[in-house]
């Protein structure tokens, strides 16, 4: 979603002046190494985000294939999508520890070994217990990826490095949908996933051939009881609440709005193919154009009315889809997606700002809520399926949004004084995930 925002750091202090100077020098821009790493994260994003999200326009044929009903058809990624959540702020320890570089590769590893295991899975049990492993295994990638790069590279280069990264993150999950859409139209839902396998493979491959070794990282020891207290103090941060809240509602109403628009295009009067539904999620697109605008645009005129306008692009869209007829649809899908990605990148451009105790682990939370909430309101979306079809859709995307004009309000009235509401943020540290 695509295609908000997706890495975090979690670093340690500062190193003293002694060590250092004892790191070898950064990697220089333009430098074959330079290259090298970049190309590698694009390839990591890219398997990533398309083993997450690939399966998503195929929800329909679980349902048929399972005999489900919408919302048990949404678990393969809402199993996910909890999972990672539930493994962001462990990677980013466990990176601290044993480097980067390992967690990224290992990430991918298993991420393909799930995925080559879900095509071989008896049931929906099954795999719906594989894709919660995928979503565990595959949190090591978007959780440190920028902790490499702000350790590795000369900092006049990171800004374009992590730019490079989004990008991957965003063609993996929009171009990993027309895939899956086209192998599961000529060799079933088993085929779509054994193709992720080996993109995964594939990719694996390539990230470790590529990512130049981690030259300046030292390790840290892990100190459990240090990590909970520096959690505690970011949960106690209550200006960084209604962003965290505002996570969950846009990204638990964009997941639940691509999940059934499935189950609504595949059905009459438009019959559409699981392979074109697929291409309607090159409507990502969008979304890759709307983040960065969104952010220039609010570091001139101000966040609040940025979020506030991209809020109500969303509502726009939604009330076109209400239309029988297809290129009013699609209108509104483009609509709606402009609106979250340029929201998202407006809402986490927050973060870096208003955290005052620790910004990596403010941003591991701020994505933790996303994708919880890609795992529970995506469920429930599916109720509202099951209840009143695509208009019941809308009417539980019209509370969210709701819940989002509120939010939008609070975060307004929190700016702290003296700092301009739409004053640039750090944006190294999150990336658009979808």
């Amino acid at each position: 979603m695509s295609a908000t925002p997706a890495s975090l750091s979690i670093s340690a202090k500062a190193p003293s002046d002694a060590s250092a100077e004892a790191l070898p020098p950064p990697i220089a821009p333009g430098s074959a190494a330079h290259r090298a790493a970049r190309w590698a994260l694009f390839v990591g994003g890219f398997a990533t985000f398309g083993m997450f999200y690939g399966p998503q326009p195929l929800l329909p044929l679980f349902g048929s294939a399972f005999g489900l009903d919408a919302a048990q058809a949404s678990e393969v990624l809402s199993a996910t999508a909890g999972a990672m959540a539930l493994g962001l702020i462990p990677a980013g320890f466990l990176a601290q520890r044993y480097g980067p570089k390992p967690v990224m590769l290992a990430s991918i590893v298993l991420g393909a070994l799930c995925s080559l295991l879900c095509a071989a899975a008896p049931g929906y049990g099954a795999l719906v217990a594989l894709r919660a492993l995928l979503g565990l295994s595959l949190a090591g990638l978007p959780a440190v990826s920028s902790a490499w790069l702000a350790e590795e590279l000369d900092p006049r280069a990171l800004g374009q490095s992590v730019g490079l990264i989004i990008a991957g993150n965003a063609a993996g999950g929009m171009s990993s949908r027309l895939v899956c859409g086209l192998l599961a139209d000529h060799t079933g839902w088993r085929g779509a996933f054994a193709g992720l396998g080996v993109l995964g493979v594939l990719a694996a491959f390539e990230f470790w051939r590529s990512l130049p070794p981690s030259r300046r990282h030292r390790p840290r020891p892990l100190h459990p009881r240090h990590a909970l207290a520096d959690l505690r103090a970011v949960a106690g941060e209550r200006a960084l609440l209604p962003l965290f809240g505002l996570a969950l509602l846009l990204m638990g109403g964009f997941v639940s709005f691509y999940n059934y628009l499935g189950f609504r295009l595949v059905a009459a009067p438009f019959a559409l193919s699981h392979a074109s539904i697929g291409a309607v999620f090159l409507l990502y697109v969008v979304g890759m154009f709307s983040s960065p605008w969104a952010g220039r645009l609010a570091d001139r005129r101000g966040s609040p009315r940025v979020l506030a306008a991209m809020l109500a692009l969303c509502a726009g869209g939604l009330v076109l889809t209400l239309s029988d007829a297809l290129p009013l649809i699609i209108a509104g899908v483009a609509l709606f997606t402009f609106g979250f990605f340029a929201a998202h990148s407006v809402a986490s451009s927050w973060v870096g700002r208003l955290a005052k105790h620790s910004k990596s682990l403010a941003s591991a939370a701020y994505l933790t809520t996303y994708y919880l909430g890609a795992s529970s309101m995506g469920w429930l979306g599916g109720h509202a399926w099951q209840a009143g079809a695509w208009p019941g859709v809308l009417a539980f995307l019209g509370l969210l949004w709701l819940g989002c004009v509120a939010l939008a309000w609070r975060m307004a009235r929190v700016a702290p004084a003296g700092v301009p509401a739409h004053a640039g943020a750090p944006r190294a540290g999150l990336a658009n995930p979808s």
